[in-house]
């Protein structure tokens, strides 16, 4: 019996580790810097942070223990990371080509956690209607992935990775103002939201939708206008739409957007990034970039006037109070 007792209070303890729980309150409660600019992932012993074109690996105070410089496996079509998560000892990236406002050839990339080399790429459905990746987030009870575009952030879109396939997408209400990156926990989506800008001293913010039910829809034969830009379709010579004949998305789910947290307590207002919760004591860390101005989400130069020489990126880490 004694044996059975500790047996399940080590299996509840395993359980607990391995969960990630929101939190009302958060006190700030330690500031790191960091050279990636992009995302953070965390796992019980370590930190792991994107820079637009590399892995680090930090210990939880700071110190950097590993890093891939190289991590493209065709450059030549890819050249941006955006925020991360990690799963079973595997992160996954968010990849794309990323030119001034604009993403191609989307993919999630996933790389081994203990050597930061690659190992797989999940397929991105064009179809979808996403056009840019800025973060993404395992929901690790449904063992979905999901990717948000900071192009057109009225949507998030949902992988299985049970099957690598397009599952569906939510509809953001409102719009979370170009959403930077992702982090899933206790069935609920953070989002954070570039909305405030860089030249000037306007906090961004972090926000919360319910994604308890996510229903399949995946795609369907359909018709739809062709986009000359995410915001526009295209025309022929008469003027009338273009529209394309194949697969479409066959329907998304409505997430309604509330405000989670203002990020007044940021050192300066800069650019927002990626987030996390630590899996051992529900701490929320968040990637700020500061110090430069940011133009279409690349860094333009330095605030001399204010003192900076270039940018700066720090990991801040909020107790959770309650």
């Amino acid at each position: 019996m004694k044996k059975l007792l500790l047996s399940l209070v080590a299996l509840v303890a395993a359980m607990s580790l391995n969960a990630q729980h929101l939190g009302t309150e958060y006190r700030l409660k330690a500031v790191i810097p960091v050279e990636g600019r992009q995302g953070i992932a965390i796992d019980k012993d370590y930190y792991y942070v994107s820079n637009t074109k590399a892995l680090y690996k930090y210990t939880k105070d700071g110190v950097k223990v590993a890093e891939n410089k190289q991590p493209f496996q065709h450059p030549e079509i890819a050249n941006h990371f955006g925020d991360i998560d990690i799963f079973n000892g595997e992160i996954y990236c968010g990849l794309e080509k990323f030119e001034f406002g604009r993403g191609y050839n989307i993919a999630v990339s996933v790389y081994d956690a203990e050597t930061l080399q690659w190992k797989r790429d999940l397929p991105w459905c064009p179809e979808s209607g996403q056009v840019e990746v800025s973060g993404l987030a395992v929901d690790r009870q449904k063992n979905h992935v999901w990717m948000s575009d900071w192009v057109d952030s009225r949507y998030v879109y949902c992988y299985s990775l049970e099957t690598g396939q397009y599952y569906t997408k939510m509809q953001c209400m409102p719009t979370p103002y170009w959403c930077q990156g992702i982090f899933i926990a206790d069935g609920k989506m953070l989002f954070a939201a570039d909305d405030g800008e860089s030249t000037y001293h306007i906090a961004d913010n972090i926000y919360v939708a319910d994604i308890t039910e996510v229903p399949f829809t995946g795609l369907k034969d359909g018709t739809e206008p062709v986009k000359d830009t995410p915001f526009s379709v295209k025309l022929d010579k008469n003027g009338k739409v273009v529209t394309r004949t194949g697969k479409i998305a066959a329907g998304a789910k409505c997430g309604q957007i509330k405000l989670f947290r203002s990020m007044t307590d940021f050192r300066r207002a800069g650019e927002i990034e990626g987030l996390s919760i630590d899996p051992v004591n529900d701490d929320l860390v968040v990637l700020n970039n500061r110090g430069t101005q940011i133009i279409l989400g690349m860094s333009q130069g330095a605030f001399k006037e204010e003192g900076y020489t270039g940018e700066i990126h720090e990991l801040y880490v909020y107790e959770k109070i309650k």
